[in-house]
């Protein structure tokens, strides 16, 4: 289309040139809709029939064709050649290709459509104090692409993994464990230990149905807010989610939030509140439900007889809190096809409730999973662990890789690409909504439309292009800057001298573009700079030569200065900023606003800067202590980045004069190919 539109404007100038007094003529969105494509293609790519012309001009279109022809003299566009009274046109592909591939960048594709706006996601939802299941592959996978497709299109996205952790499970959870297990043995055992008390309580409740009203007995003292009963329920969620975030980090998926369903246990008087405010709670042999009827649905139960909350209630309230915190364009709910009715009833409550934005819930469907034709059932012991699935592919993709290509270089780093990547395209590869049933034979064969074989064709694809690079003598460089080239370079350095260490990394004090520009998109901001600022007391423990665990928010704060639009509401402004998922909401925050001429004064550069600190150990008892350091403070970013850009560019082109071809990275370059002296004066002047 592109090519059609240039062809077209060439031809529209020819038409000014050939034809300057002439009336009548058509604009170029017209000439762009009577052109052709010849049937036969040694004809050109695009013809102009010049009859439309013959009445405005009075000529025929044969001599029309020959005057627009000599007018037209654009060969990196097209040629230009008469063909009666059609005038054809061969594209220059090797300029259009050229132009095509400079348009074509690493987000080719992308797109703002979604700048401003916020999608909440919610989905894999795994459950406390049971493993991470193979049925929960589908949520996981669909909802993380789900995610990544949106931020593709320029939208704000929040994760959320809606944690099942409230329900009478975990009452016979704690009964179990207080009658059969020991901390020691969870602590050891983990997930699979409180996973086999499960298992037992209820082969015993078979036994002893007494056990179901302990277990009763137990959960409601964790709704009471029993010590004990808290205790023991918050401990499972966190050997619960330690196994997830193992199994997570396989898969490369990241959450922005984990908020379970004991999360709005303090935000669900509110909605009843308002139901029976709006006279939409009605009572129902004792329980309270809101009528459906009207929409051919049966009632949604908001309250069992006992006063209990339910699923619909926390997912009303949980709907509510999002749409105030995150004041989203639109909430996924990526969940089983087996919940449609579930999805369905409380949506038209939330409509009934007079909010509008009820209709941007949307219940994203998928098919159940099950493995080589059996079912999966935690209640009965038979299910299929996440993790175990993942190493087992790893390890068949290895003896793949074992079998056809023993001397392949780092076979167990490309197993685990192969291995995990079968078992996810599997499972996206499919219908979503149908039933997927996992057999090893077809996940990780490597005929048809399988994961290993889609990774084969692109690493033949990455082949050809290196061969075609080689063959040209071309030499590239990539992954080129301050960071992470240099740091990447200085973070090698260390490593290779102290293998027995462990890496810091500290960022600024300097400005963030990025985060900048997340906190400009919050509604009643008129500029923002963010300032990424080093935890001081951190940086000094690593230079001590200590080895800290240090999470997000231990090792950087950010500073943030606004310019509000007159009457903004601050407050709001300041909340968003702070709780904004993957940009602030993981760190100490501080917001302070200014006016924009003290923007324009005191903000208007681009300093930046960091340092690489490696703290490691040497001797037969590792008795001696050595710090690394590597450090930039930059006075203006881009700049500095195209210092080190030209002298990477130098690198670049005494590689290719001395026959080297392919793409390489600053960790290829030999620091002599850097420098604008010769290797001789180096040799004099540092060696």
């Amino acid at each position: 289309m592109e090519a059609k539109k240039r062809i077209a404007a060439l031809i529209k100038r020819a038409m000014h040139q050939a034809f300057p007094d002439a009336q009548d003529l058509p604009d170029a969105a017209q000439i762009a809709g009577l052109m052709e494509i010849p049937p036969d293609p040694t004809m050109g790519d695009y013809a102009f029939p010049c009859f439309r012309l013959a009445k405005p001009l009075r000529k025929a279109p044969p001599i029309i064709a020959q005057e627009l022809c000599a007018a037209i003299d654009e060969p990196r566009t097209a040629q230009a050649q008469v063909a009666g009274g059609y005038l054809n046109f061969r594209l220059n592909r090797e300029n259009f290709a050229r132009q095509t591939l400079e348009a074509i960048t690493p987000r080719y594709g992308a797109s703002e459509e979604g700048a401003g706006k916020t999608i909440c996601l919610d989905y894999s939802s795994i459950n406390i104090a049971k493993r991470f299941h193979i049925g929960h592959l589908s949520t996981t996978m669909i909802g993380h692409s789900l995610k990544r497709i949106y931020d593709f299109l320029g939208y704000r996205t929040v994760g959320i993994n809606h944690l099942g952790d409230w329900g009478t499970q975990f009452g016979k959870m704690i009964c179990a464990y207080r009658r059969w297990g020991s901390r020691e043995e969870v602590e050891q055992g983990g997930v699979d230990a409180m996973t086999a008390l499960y298992v037992r309580f209820h082969q015993e409740a078979e036994k002893d149905p007494a056990l179901e009203d302990e277990g009763r007995a137990w959960f409601k003292k964790i709704e009471e807010g029993d010590e004990e009963a808290l205790a023991i329920f918050n401990w499972f969620k966190e050997v619960t989610l330690q196994d997830a975030r193992r199994v997570y980090a396989k898969l490369g998926v990241e959450f922005d939030a984990y908020q379970g369903e004991s999360f709005y246990n303090d935000k669900m008087d509110r909605v009843i509140r308002e139901l029976r405010e709006k006279h939409l709670l009605v009572e129902s042999e004792g329980a309270q439900v809101v009528d459906l009827s009207e929409e051919n649905m049966p009632p949604c139960l908001i309250l069992k007889r006992d006063g209990a909350t339910l699923y619909a209630t926390r997912d009303l309230a949980a709907a509510l809190y999002r749409k105030d915190t995150y004041h989203f364009h639109k909430c996924l709910y990526v969940v089983a096809y087996q919940q449609d009715l579930h999805f369905r009833q409380w949506f038209k409550v939330l409509e009934k409730m007079g909010y509008p934005w009820a209709k941007d819930l949307v219940h994203v469907a998928f098919g159940m999973v099950s493995y080589e034709g059996q079912s999966l059932s935690t209640r009965k012991g038979r299910m299929i662990y996440l993790d175990e699935l993942l190493d087992r592919a790893v390890e068949k993709a290895l003896a793949i890789i074992e079998e056809k290509s023993p001397n392949l270089e780092d076979k167990q780093r490309v197993a685990q690409q192969v291995g995990i990547g079968a078992v996810v395209y599997a499972t996206l590869s499919n219908n979503r909504i149908k039933d997927i049933d996992f057999w090893w034979d077809r996940a990780l064969n490597f005929d048809g439309e399988t994961g290993p074989y889609v990774q084969y064709a692109h690493a033949r694809c990455c082949s050809l292009l290196r061969r075609a690079a080689e063959a040209g003598g071309n030499a590239a460089l990539i992954s080129v800057g301050w960071d992470p080239g240099l740091f990447s370079l200085n973070r090698a350095y260390a490593q290779s001298v102290l293998p027995d260490g462990a890496d810091y990394t500290f960022w600024g004090r300097g400005v963030s573009q990025g985060h900048s520009d997340a906190a400009r998109r919050v509604p009643g901001v008129l500029d923002a700079r963010q300032y990424t600022v080093p935890v001081e007391s951190a940086v000094e423990a690593v230079r001590r030569g200590e080895t800290p665990a240090l999470n997000t928010r231990q090792k950087h704060t950010r500073l943030c200065y606004v310019v509000a639009e007159p009457g903004a509401d601050k407050a709001r402004i300041e909340r968003e900023i702070k709780e904004m998922p993957k940009y602030y909401a993981e760190y100490d925050t501080t917001v302070v606003f200014i006016t924009a001429e003290e923007m324009a004064r005191d903000h208007s550069g681009l300093p930046h800067g960091g340092f690489v600190i490696r703290s490691g150990r040497t001797g037969a008892q590792r008795e001696n202590g050595h710090v690394i350091e590597y450090s930039l403070n930059l006075g203006s970013n881009p700049e500095f980045t195209g210092s080190v850009l030209v002298a990477y560019a130098r690198a670049a082109y005494r590689l290719a004069k001395s026959g080297a071809a392919g793409a390489h990275t600053v960790l290829d370059v030999a620091p002599a190919l850097l420098s604008p002296k010769s290797g001789e004066e180096l040799r004099r002047e540092l060696l």
